[in-house]
């Protein structure tokens, strides 16, 4: 139908599209550097707006008032959960807005199908297969982001099934809506009177077998994973996002969905790189321990394991002169970023070079040490990436490690037959002195030990990180006063 801006020239709409397309490019440019990522953010959100604006001008595609109703809502809900989910829980949001944009484009496509036969038109082969595609991609996007989140915030378990029996349902629901696809692309108008009989079996079976295949693509893998699967699961939306882009015809959708697909799926190769592992092994293979585990745990740590206290490490903190604080998974539990900043800043004030060491799968999901320490208001030039740090541990007096685990372990480099080998490491061990923070010697993801924890040049400070980390504030406050 046409809307209010139907009048002007075609071109109008064009020149909308590509303007909106060079804002989302420039967005995404600013937005790989934590410096100018709030301005590419809102960068990219303006070229949103006009493209939504645009097309709801352009197009009456619902009656003004149902249109104005849903971009309210919307609006509200994304505004109430901008405001009030914590950073912690961002790897949860992240995953559940991926699912959103799949799902969406899911029921666009099908949609798109009803609105062409309630009209008369006929079905080309060039609208079914696109359909085809955006409906399994969307799906799966969906239903996987969903399983995602829930795992993420331990509302979702492991698969109970075996690895055969849960390949073999992957297979059974992939071949599924595969062959649905093809049967809705060969024989689109096969069916009864009225016409939007004849695509409802094909489509909605493409949708349902896509949608089980996305749950068990993603509950059997580990939660420590999670970085891979978030980008992964970008990519997957950005692509059904593209395909129902040509499903509409709409240039700015293709470029959107586009960008999105290719700078998730780069994302995905990069979180990959850092754990040394495939993005096969990843989804269908996951990290297995060694059957010796638990004797080599007792053969490294009995005995060898040093535990500090808060007034100790304040000791070594007021002597150093160069420190680097390693965050992990366990700071984001606690919510300790805001007290390890304090630290930082008391550290910084009284002249010690402290820098911040960030390995890129730390935590759940890309970027979340960046987004937590940010939160709390740590300069981002103090935020040195894996490959930057490295070289200067050797240079360090003290290195505080607070949460993290497989991302410090020296078996890395050590151990050809460890399930972590050649997965890249902070090398905290070559600073002069080693500060771990954790609430036990429990393993990490790989379920193997950590012989850092047992060097000479380490010693445990044992505790929940937001208390000792404020403990560690409040002792160091008191020795420089």
């Amino acid at each position: 139908m046409a809307g209010v801006l139907a009048g002007l020239p075609e071109s109008v709409l064009q020149l909308a599209y590509l303007v909106a397309g060079v804002l989302f490019i420039q967005g995404l440019r600013d937005m790989t550097h934590p410096r100018t990522a709030t301005r590419g953010n809102a960068i990219s959100s303006g070229g949103m707006f006009l493209a939504v604006a645009i097309t709801v001008l352009w197009f009456e595609i619902l009656s003004p008032v149902v249109l104005a109703a849903g971009l309210l809502v919307g609006g509200a809900v994304g505004a109430y959960l901008a405001v009030t989910v914590e950073t912690t829980e961002m790897p949860q949001l992240v995953g559940l807005f991926n699912g959103f944009g799949g799902g969406a484009s899911a029921v666009v496509a099908g949609a798109e199908l009803v609105d062409v036969l309630a009209a008369g038109g006929s079905l080309s082969v060039g609208l079914t297969s696109t359909a085809a595609i955006a409906g399994i991609i969307g799906s799966v996007t969906f239903w996987g982001s969903l399983v995602a989140a829930g795992k993420l915030h331990g509302l979702v378990g492991d698969s109970p099934l075996g690895d055969t029996a849960g390949h073999a349902i992957k297979v059974v629901f992939l071949t599924a809506a595969v062959v649905a696809g093809l049967f809705l692309v060969v024989r689109p108008d096969l069916g009864t009177q009225p016409p939007l009989a004849s695509w409802v079996p094909s489509y909605w079976v493409v949708v349902a077998a896509a949608s089980v295949l996305g749950v068990f693509l993603v509950v059997p893998i580990g939660g420590a994973d999670m970085p891979v699967v978030i980008a992964l699961l970008n990519s997957y939306s950005g692509l059904a996002a593209a395909t129902t882009g040509f499903v509409l015809n709409n240039t700015v959708l293709i470029i959107a969905g586009t960008l999105v697909g290719a700078s998730g799926l780069i994302l995905t190769v990069i979180m990959c790189e850092s754990m040394n592992r495939s993005l096969t092994n990843v989804l269908f293979g996951g990290l297995d321990s060694d059957d010796g585990d638990s004797e080599d745990m007792e053969d490294i740590y009995e005995g060898q394991i040093t535990e500090t206290s808060p007034e100790e490490v304040v000791m070594l903190l007021e002597t150093a002169s160069r420190v680097v604080v390693v965050p992990g998974y366990g700071m984001a539990v606690a919510q300790a970023q805001h007290a390890v900043a304090e630290l930082v800043e008391l550290l910084d004030e009284n002249g010690v070079d402290v820098e911040f060491g960030i390995h890129p799968v730390a935590g759940r999901m890309p970027g979340h040490m960046n987004a937590l320490l940010a939160e709390a208001d740590v300069p981002y030039e103090k935020m040195r990436e894996l490959e930057e740090v490295n070289p200067s541990f050797s240079r360090t007096d003290v290195v505080i490690v607070t949460g993290a685990n497989d991302v410090v372990n020296p078996k890395a480099n050590t151990d050809d037959s460890s399930p972590i080998a050649g997965m890249p490491v902070l090398n905290v061990s070559e600073a002069q002195s080693v500060v771990v923070n954790k609430r036990s010697l429990s393993p990490g993801f790989s379920g193997i030990p950590n012989p850092l924890f047992a060097k000479d040049n380490t010693s445990m400070l044992f505790g929940d990180a937001k208390a000792s980390m404020q403990a560690l504030v409040n002792e160091y406050k008191e020795s420089i006063n």
